[in-house]
């Protein structure tokens, strides 16, 4: 498997993990902001989304023709980031999709040094690679995932991929809450 198919592999790996944050609940346990600024899950899916759009369209001459009222010049500020009730579940999971597709015709299209321009990026840094923005949305992804994953813990529980994630140790829910007090008390003793 060559570099970019590498790549490409992780950031469809994270975009379907990312899209499964949302399986099993309801409409407002996706919308619901779970942090101060708003963090919401299935804003995180719109967001992720709508950036892959610009970064493998705009960024490459290959527009997709969606229309993203929320990254207007004259859009609210993070409307990208959050869903209001007019627009779907169904609308946002059906962006993401369509994202995807059109990313993956840009990657697979061109080389991994083709240039790029990045408008929105400082005049020193704007231009690039398919290379270097293949990197740069892998890691938006995934960092956004991880927002996802403590988003959804919240929510109800569940971490990680789900029960029997290898990379979570296999605990009880009474294991867990021991757990959980004892870092608690340490973080506790630490400030005395």
């Amino acid at each position: 498997m060559d570099e970019k198919a590498i790549l490409l592999k992780y950031l469809r790996s994270r975009r379907g993990e990312l899209l499964a944050k949302l399986d099993g609940l309801d409409e407002y346990d996706v919308r619901r902001p779970m942090t101060p600024t708003g963090t919401n899950l299935l804003g995180l899916v719109k967001h992720v989304a709508s950036v892959e759009l610009e970064y493998f369209g705009e960024v490459f001459g290959r527009p997709s023709g969606k229309d993203l009222p929320w990254l207007a010049d004259d859009a609210e500020a993070d409307a990208d980031l959050w869903v209001p009730e007019e627009e779907t579940r169904e609308e946002i999971i059906e962006l993401h999709l369509f994202s995807a597709e059109h990313s993956d015709a840009t990657i697979e299209a061109l080389p991994l040094d083709a240039p790029g321009e990045v408008p929105w990026w400082s005049e020193e840094r704007r231009r690039g690679t398919l290379h270097q923005i293949l990197v740069h949305m892998c890691v938006e992804t995934a960092q956004h995932l991880g927002h996802a994953d403590i988003l959804r813990e919240l929510i109800d529980g569940s971490a990680g991929k789900g029960p029997g994630d290898l990379n979570l140790s296999q605990r009880s829910t009474e294991e867990w809450a021991a757990h959980r007090a004892r870092i608690e008390a340490a973080a506790r003793l630490a400030v005395v």
